[in-house]
């Protein structure tokens, strides 16, 4: 099964957060659970990473395996947009990740649930 791990939770284990790091260990020790994350998701710790931060947080990231977008997951994600924007918040990066994990199957993990009342996806709150 894919675990899909938002931006959300991938920023607090790297902001030291004690939780974060015990769900991605429990993760990891379930048999036939592979970790994963959204292409914008990936983007959205890259791109705002500083230079000293690096090396640590590739080598973290390394430890996912990122799922790439394509016109299929856009689509949905415009219709998941659309539906659910004004609702629920949901944004343009919860929309390609709602997309993706429909695609592509297994759970969401994020700390902002709110973002994601799709029910056509697994979604589990991160922790409490």
């Amino acid at each position: 099964m894919r675990a899909y791990i938002d931006s959300d939770v991938l920023i607090w284990h790297l902001r030291g957060e004690r939780k974060a790091l015990s769900m991605l260990k429990k993760l990891r020790k379930k048999e036939r659970v592979e970790l994963w994350t959204g292409a914008v998701q990936r983007a959205e710790i890259v791109f705002f990473m500083r230079p000293l931060e690096e090396p640590a947080t590739l080598l973290f990231l390394s430890q996912f395996q990122t799922a790439a977008v394509d016109q299929e997951i856009i689509d949905t994600a415009g219709d998941f947009y659309r539906r659910w924007n004004r609702r629920n918040g949901t944004d343009i990066n919860d929309a390609i990740l709602a997309a993706t994990v429909q695609q592509t199957g297994g759970t969401l993990y994020t700390l902002n649930t709110r973002h994601f009342p799709m029910s056509e996806i697994s979604v589990r709150r991160a922790w409490k």
